[in-house]
């Protein structure tokens, strides 16, 4: 039997200038993500929907745990595969359609993961590549949404000075 994981956190808001919600405009988008013994991290929506541009967006959060969810599983499989890395870099874009007819809903349709992965061999260019293969079913965020996950990634050698 499998042992469930529970994750708890708060999700205050922080935006109310005096009149809460009385109009669509007389509120602020801002809030605070807290957990246990972490820094908050201050949130916002998206700039496009009235958010503040100094903030995090939820759209952007979910893009970095699809990254970071597919760098832990690729890390644990290059450590278990002999593959060394000696830096992961990861620029991940995020592609989301807003519905027709101003309902102003919408949905991600994929999101593209560039992860830029430096090996210690050239003999360990080629695992490093395919290990990336092996990830989408391992990574908990990625097989938790209901669009395509797709993954470019660049593997180089690192550069030893002789």
């Amino acid at each position: 039997m499998s042992t469930p994981h529970r994750y708890e956190l708060t999700v205050r808001w922080t935006g109310n200038t005096g009149a809460g919600t009385a109009t669509y405009r007389s509120f602020a988008r801002t809030h605070e993500v807290r957990g246990a013994g972490k820094p908050s991290i201050p949130a916002s929506a998206d700039p496009r929907f009235r958010g503040d541009v100094e903030r995090w967006n939820p759209e952007e959060l979910l893009l970095a745990s699809l990254a970071q969810c597919h760098m832990l599983w690729y890390l644990h499989l290059c450590s278990t595969h002999g593959v060394v890395v000696t830096d992961y870099v990861d620029q991940p874009v995020g592609a989301l359609e807003l519905d027709e007819g101003g309902r102003g809903g919408g949905r991600f349709t994929e999101a593209v993961l560039r992860p830029r992965v430096t090996v210690a061999e050239a003999t360990m260019v080629e695992p490093a590549r395919s290990l990336h293969a092996d990830v989408p079913a391992l990574c908990f965020i990625a097989r938790s949404v209901d669009f395509p996950v797709l993954h470019e990634p660049m593997i180089h050698t690192e550069r030893r000075q002789g």
